[in-house]
């Protein structure tokens, strides 16, 4: 019954934020008092084996009189991480590092040497024919 409740309340105010298969709710709800508060909530996608989807929703309730506390120490954990490891993301700047050297190394290549390996490739692919089995 609570949960049914739940979904009557009016939402007051709500911003969206969408990043990647994760999406963020930022909802303003009013309590019985008519007191204003505040959920945040995380909804993660997931796809099932058959190819539907689901979601996995988490959700924090935050009231104004921990509005301090909690601004004050998301504030210092995000000056923490960004004091620690900077402001760029490690996924991009790998990606952009993998570039640049991607394309360093093919600017290097002697175009007589394309189909030579060199040690430590790996050729992962394979040619397989499945019309013309032979085993039988």
């Amino acid at each position: 019954m609570e949960n049914q409740n739940e979904y009557n309340v009016e939402e007051i105010f709500s911003r969206v934020l969408r990043a990647g298969r994760r999406t963020y709710f930022f909802d303003v709800r009013e309590t019985k008092a008519g007191d204003y508060y505040l959920t945040i909530t995380e909804s993660k996608k997931f796809t099932n084996e058959d190819g539907t989807f689901y979601y996995k929703k988490h959700k924090i309730y935050l009231y104004k009189e921990d509005f301090d506390d909690f601004n004050s120490s998301l504030n210092e954990t995000f000056d923490f991480i960004i004091e620690k490891k900077g402001k760029e993301v490690i996924s991009d700047k790998h990606d952009k590092d993998f570039e640049s050297k991607k394309k360093e190394d093919t600017s290097k290549e002697d175009p007589k040497d394309k189909d030579v390996k060199k040690s430590g490739d790996v050729d992962t692919s394979a040619d397989v024919d499945f019309e013309n089995d032979d085993t039988e």
